[in-house]
């Protein structure tokens, strides 16, 4: 019998033809809907792209299934002691995103700081207001909790505006770029020192609700919190308490505890907020990378029967 790659993503034909000439002898099934990925899930050996429609009782059953690469850098979404248990390989897509996304921190950043988000709204009542506009992001403190791929790169960034560069991270180990480098145990210490606090950091039980009401209280009044991580590091309501009575100044979000973001929830009105919906990591490269960057150089090493070496996820850590 062939052995089986299940793909559940649409991709390029020229991708697409880069997977069939490494895989020569494999059935390569895509597949994009519940209905023509369901009786595939019980035999494929990889699977490249995980679905949250996904029927884990038939993945459960697998025998066959020994990798599965995904299509986001964030895994909270798969049943992890499950495939745990099943012994099957994981890799992300951790670095596909550093580039859009760390583009999109900035443009939280400036938009915040120059008001621009304010001039949109005035813009759809042709109103003329320019009062309040006295910040500048030049020569700040950002503060990065996490400072992997994507806070690399927003470090690399930062320092373009002549930015004083904080960096969280549960090493601890210095990197290029960032002034000084912290453990997570330090987070209470650092906070009161950043104009910006930009949260980089995959969603586990160890960081679920890191900001709450104590860590904003510890912010300045004059400064700005982006969470282009996952909604669950935050609890909301205390980020919304936070927004309205003026412990920070503002928040660019495009996660949250829920989405969509339902109607009734209030940081949809909040003057002091730019609400994104999840789009920071969509990029016009995103699957050449996934495919050609992280996926194909694994495959090399999975065929000759070696460790995978990108992007393997860890268990016991949850990313």
């Amino acid at each position: 019998m062939s052995r089986k790659l299940l793909l559940t993503h649409s991709i390029d034909h020229t991708l697409l033809e880069k997977l069939k000439t490494s895989l020569l002898d494999w059935d390569i099934i895509a597949a994009t809907t519940k209905e023509e990925w369901t009786n595939h899930l019980v035999d494929a050996e990889i699977i490249l792209g995980w679905r949250g429609k996904f029927d884990r009782e038939s993945v459960s059953k697998n025998k066959n299934l020994q990798w599965i690469q995904t299509w986001s850098a964030g895994v909270n979404t798969l049943p992890l002691e499950q495939l745990s248990e099943q012994n099957v390989t994981i890799t992300s897509a951790n670095g596909v995103h550093s580039n859009p996304i760390s583009e999109t921190i900035f443009a939280l950043m400036l938009g915040l700081t120059r008001n621009i988000h304010g001039y949109v709204r005035n813009q759809t009542k042709k109103e003329w207001d320019n009062r309040d506009l006295t910040l500048e992001i030049h020569n700040k403190t950002i503060g990065i909790i996490g400072v992997g791929a994507i806070g690399k790169e927003t470090a690399k960034i930062a320092k373009a505006f002549g930015m004083h560069v904080i960096g969280v991270r549960n090493s601890g180990k210095p990197e290029h770029y960032v002034d000084s480098m912290y453990t997570s145990e330090q987070l209470d210490e650092i906070l009161p020192e950043c104009d910006y606090v930009v949260v980089t950091l995959p969603l586990t039980d160890a960081t679920y609700h890191m900001f709450q009401a104590k860590q904003f209280k510890q912010m300045k009044n004059s400064s700005f919190f982006i969470n282009i991580g996952r909604g669950g590091l935050v609890k909301e309501d205390d980020l919304i308490d936070a927004l309205e009575t003026g412990e920070i100044l503002g928040a660019g979000l495009d996660v949250f505890e829920k989405e969509p973001l339902p109607q009734t929830n209030k940081l949809w009105d909040l003057e002091n907020v730019i609400v994104t919906p999840h789009t920071s990591g969509s990029t016009e490269h995103y699957d050449s990378r996934v495919i050609e960057d992280i996926f194909l150089p694994n495959l090399a090493s999975y065929l000759n029967k070696e460790p995978l070496v990108k992007n393997v996820v860890d268990y016991q850590k949850g990313y």
